[in-house]
């Protein structure tokens, strides 16, 4: 059984690469490269994989889930300045898909010490753009 928990947090930040010239990043990353950064309200979807418990039918406790993805995600990320205040962004492009995979790594391991897995995670900047990391993809 699959099951999705839902948060929301907003940041920002700046898509530039230090091995690119200033107008590399501007023709790659467009205005999200501006050194005054901007922001998103950012949606992000972490889906569960279990078995439904046949005594408190569940695959997890929710609450439980809530309060790890607020502690590991929202707690670190909303309302920060992702290039200055969260790492590995200090040295890596706070790309979607970099932000994605750096929740992944956030989640996996205290979702597994619950005793479940962690599925999928889905990630959206806008309502046009979003990102779908999952287990077949994490390191």
């Amino acid at each position: 059984m699959l099951i999705t928990r839902k948060a929301e947090f907003s940041a920002s930040h700046v898509c530039a690469s230090p091995q690119l010239s200033s107008e590399e990043n501007e023709r790659l990353y467009g205005k999200e490269s501006r050194p005054h950064g901007h922001g998103h309200n950012y949606v992000l979807e972490v889906t569960l994989q279990g078995e439904v418990d046949p005594v408190h039918g569940m695959v997890l406790d929710l609450k439980a889930l809530k309060e790890t993805i607020r502690e590991e995600v929202l707690d670190v990320y909303d309302h920060r300045f992702l290039n200055r205040e969260v790492r590995p962004f200090d040295v890596v492009v706070p790309t979607l898909e970099n932000i994605a995979r750096d929740i992944w790594s956030r989640l996996v391991g205290p979702i597994e010490a619950m005793g479940s897995a962690l599925h999928s995670i889905r990630l959206h900047e806008s309502d046009e753009l979003f990102v779908h990391y999952s287990e077949r993809h994490a390191p």
